[in-house]
């Protein structure tokens, strides 16, 4: 019996290895023959007159991309096996929460952006489709530095998107 398990586990093992049961604990699915992606800085069509919107959108995919994964960037598309490209397409901070004397209590970034996510090989994008991220953040205790924070969340939960959405295996 017990030698059985040990075989088991030695060709379990040697599978593994291999290469031929491909897993990873992440939850991210790329395929042998990929191993770069280019992430261009995405222009903001927003008209928000944020200036820090594409970098942080750019670093937020890049820490994703190259960071969860086994990607490595490349700084142009004739050198990648996948591309990620789009545009920020629109910016709102608006009251979200209002409290009894009509002020904000609450307020919230709404940030949407345009994505195609495509391997290099294809003419088609495996998708090309909006992703929109929002965060609040309270108004009346820093409003520069909370807006800046929730802008900084939104953009994680859409990176967080476009990984799963072009990675994931779930």
């Amino acid at each position: 019996m017990k030698l059985a398990r040990n075989i088991a586990l030695l060709i379990f093992a040697t599978i593994l290895l291999s290469g031929c049961l491909r897993y990873s604990f992440t939850g991210v699915s790329i395929p042998s023959d990929v191993s770069t992606v280019y992430i261009p800085f995405f222009p903001d069509n927003s008209s928000s007159g944020l200036s820090f919107l594409t970098d942080d959108l750019n670093e937020a995919l890049v820490n994703r991309f190259v960071n969860q994964s086994r990607l490595r960037l490349v700084s142009n598309e004739n050198d990648a096996d996948i591309i990620l490209d789009g545009v920020i397409m629109s910016y709102q901070n608006r009251p979200f929460s209002v409290a009894g004397d009509e002020r904000a209590n609450l307020n919230r970034v709404d940030i949407n952006v345009r994505a195609s996510f495509k391997y290099r090989t294809e003419n088609e994008p495996e998708w090309d489709k909006n992703f929109n991220g929002v965060f609040e953040f309270d108004p009346n205790e820093d409003p520069i530095d909370g807006e800046r924070q929730a802008v900084n969340e939104a953009m994680q939960r859409i990176a967080q998107n476009m990984f799963n959405d072009a990675l994931g295996n779930w």
